[in-house]
């Protein structure tokens, strides 16, 4: 949980961490043999400070990151940096825009496609959606986590914001904790436009289900038991009705035909 800072995306990650894990294990099986390896392709479009990243590329995986903001650049890269050297090997930096992936990359180069955090600053979708579907290959595994436009007036609902969680029904448009007009999506449209561009929804979680409200420096349980009962709360929550579907965020799994 290093550097992850506090409760709220510690719980995020580590949830994500699950789900993905699960997911590539899914459509990706271990080869036969003792010492079977499975190494993927991975491109991670925006991966901030490069949590999932990162821990794929230390598991064997060959990991691009592709970052836009030059900010958050220059964090990943100082990360990477400060990688053994074999994660060092398996990992690619570069700077650029992910709706232009298909520019960037060559047509079906990647097992693995994560866009997590990105899609709510975005004005539309579809066109980084459809990039990241020509540069996955058949078979491949695009990962979004998206804010859930279902479920925006939860938050300010539970934490008292009578009028912000009133103007929050039916809109697409919330407000971050950073201070930034963002955007949220309704799992329904994504599923039409992830079916669309021929990368069906396989399975979709919940993130974020309880613990949402937590003020942004409120720390993780120091207690590792009470945390690990936390997280499978929250997990347990995030895989069935009716808690996934307000979770604050969602995480969708589609694969590509």
């Amino acid at each position: 949980m290093s550097g992850l800072g506090g409760l709220r995306n510690v719980v995020r990650q580590e949830l994500v961490t699950r789900q993905l894990d699960e997911q590539i294990a899914a459509c990706f099986p271990l080869p036969t043999g003792s010492h079977a390896l499975r190494r993927l392709r991975v491109l991670d479009v925006g991966p901030g400070q490069g949590t999932q990243a990162l821990r794929l590329a230390r598991a064997g995986h060959l990991v691009t990151g592709l970052e836009a903001d030059p900010t958050m650049l220059a964090t990943l890269r100082a990360a990477v940096a400060a990688e053994p050297e074999d994660v060092r090997n398996r990992f690619v930096v570069l700077p650029g825009d992910g709706r232009h992936a298909g520019r960037l990359f060559a047509p079906a180069c990647f097992d693995v496609v994560l866009c997590h955090g990105v899609l709510m600053y975005l004005p539309d979708p579809e066109p980084m959606l459809a990039a990241l579907a020509r540069v996955l290959a058949p078979g491949g595994l695009l990962s979004l986590v998206v804010r859930n436009g279902d479920a925006l007036a939860m938050r300010p609902g539970l934490l008292g914001d009578w009028r912000t969680a009133l103007a929050s029904f039916g809109s697409a448009v919330y407000t971050n904790r950073l201070g930034l007009a963002t955007r949220a999506d309704r799992l329904a449209d994504l599923s039409e436009t992830l079916a669309d561009i021929g990368v069906p929804l396989r399975v979709w979680y919940g993130v974020r289900v309880f613990t949402d409200t937590a003020a942004d420096r409120a720390a993780a349980p120091p207690d590792p038991a009470e945390f690990a009962q936390l997280l499978d709360a929250e997990d347990r929550a995030g895989r069935e009705d009716p808690y996934r579907s307000v979770a604050a965020l969602l995480h969708l799994c589609g694969v590509r035909g």
